[in-house]
């Protein structure tokens, strides 16, 4: 894996790089749907309760995936 792509393991399976690159663009397009349009899930209080979950779990993720291990 190159350092380009987050080394991701699902099930003991650890995703290529073209798989990692994959789930990274999804997870980074979800986040840009729920900043974009934060009532995607619904204008009531559970789908803001939601998006805004997401978000923050999504913001998470993509915290871990663009920063760099100092070796």
């Amino acid at each position: 894996m190159t350092p380009d792509e987050p080394a991701i393991t699902i099930n003991g399976i650890r995703l290529n790089q073209a798989q990692a690159m994959t789930v990274r663009v999804a997870l980074g397009a979800f986040l840009m749907t729920l900043v974009d349009d934060p009532v995607a899930l619904g204008n009531d209080q559970l789908g803001r309760d939601l998006a805004a979950g997401y978000r923050s779990r999504l913001s998470e993720i993509n915290a871990m995936i663009t920063s760099r291990k100092e070796d």
